[in-house]
C-alpha cells in the first residue's frame, strides 16, 4: 500500500508548490500557487483535488523581466486573471483543514512565502499544527549533486511523463510522480517529517520554521539524515 506509513498518521497529504516575485520571503509575492491533495480511497492514494490559481499583485507590484522569462506570467496576466490574495488564503485554509500534512520540493521556501501572505492577507494560524516534509531533503540523502526537480525528474526516469516547467501546477504534478518513485525505492518518507536539510556553505535561509528541526545535509548521499 503506497504511502503507508504516512496515511497511518495523516488523512489528507497536501503538495504544494508557489511562483513568487523574487526570492525575498518577507518583500517578493507568490503569484501562482498550486496544489494537489493525495487521500488513501479504497485502499489506494488517489488524486481527491487540484488547486491552480494565479494571485493577484499588491498595488503597485510587479513581475521582475526575469521572472517572467522563467514562468511566463506577465504583470498583465495576473492584472487580468489573478484572483485576489484574501480569496487565496481563504482556498488554502479549505485545502488544508483537518488532519494534513504539507509536503513540497524545497519546502522551507514555498511554506516561508505562505508563512508571510498567510500573515499579510489570511491567518497563519491555519498553518499551526501541521506537519511538514521536504521531498527535496529525501532526495539529497539518496542522490549527488545536482539536485533540482529537474535532476529528479531525470534520476527517476519520469522525463517525458512530467515535467519541471518553473509554472506551479506542472511542478505540483512533477513533485507527486517523484515521491511516488521515493516511495518505491526506500519506503521511510515518514522519517523526514519536519526534518529539513541545508547547504551548510549558506546556513538556513530566511527565519528558520519553529516546528522543523534543521540539520546540515552535504551535496553527496550518506546515512540518512534522520539518523545523523
Amino acid at each position: 500500500m503506497a504511502f503507508e506509513s504516512l496515511f497511518e498518521r495523516y488523512d489528507r497529504l497536501l503538495i504544494l508548490d508557489t511562483e513568487t516575485t523574487g526570492l525575498n520571503y518577507s518583500r517578493d509575492e507568490i503569484i501562482e500557487f498550486s496544489a494537489v491533495a493525495v487521500e488513501q480511497v479504497g485502499g489506494t492514494h488517489q488524486v481527491v483535488r487540484e488547486y491552480d490559481q494565479l494571485v493577484a499583485l499588491s498595488p503597485g507590484g510587479f513581475v521582475p523581466p526575469k521572472i517572467e522569462q522563467l514562468t511566463g506570467i506577465s504583470t498583465q496576466d495576473l492584472r487580468e486573471k489573478g484572483i485576489p490574495k484574501t480569496r487565496v488564503c481563504r482556498d488554502i485554509a479549505e485545502l488544508i483543514v483537518g488532519n494534513t500534512l504539507l509536503l513540497a520540493y524545497n519546502a522551507h521556501f514555498d511554506l516561508s512565502f505562505l508563512f508571510y501572505m498567510l500573515l499579510r492577507d489570511g491567518d497563519p494560524k491555519i498553518l499551526k499544527g501541521k506537519d511538514k516534509l521536504d521531498l527535496l531533503t529525501v532526495y539529497r540523502d539518496r542522490r549527488e549533486f545536482p539536485h533540482k526537480l529537474c535532476s529528479a525528474i531525470e534520476a527517476y526516469g519520469l522525463s517525458g511523463k512530467v515535467v519541471n516547467s518553473h509554472r506551479a501546477i506542472d511542478d505540483v504534478i512533477a513533485t507527486v510522480a517523484v515521491m511516488e518513485e521515493m516511495e518505491r525505492e526506500r519506503p521511510d518518507l515518514d522519517r523526514y517529517i519536519n526534518l529539513f536539510g541545508y547547504n551548510p556553505k549558506y546556513g538556513v535561509e530566511g527565519k528558520p520554521i519553529g516546528t522543523v528541526t534543521y540539520k546540515p545535509q552535504g551535496y553527496k548521499p550518506g546515512r540518512p539524515l534522520y539518523m545523523l
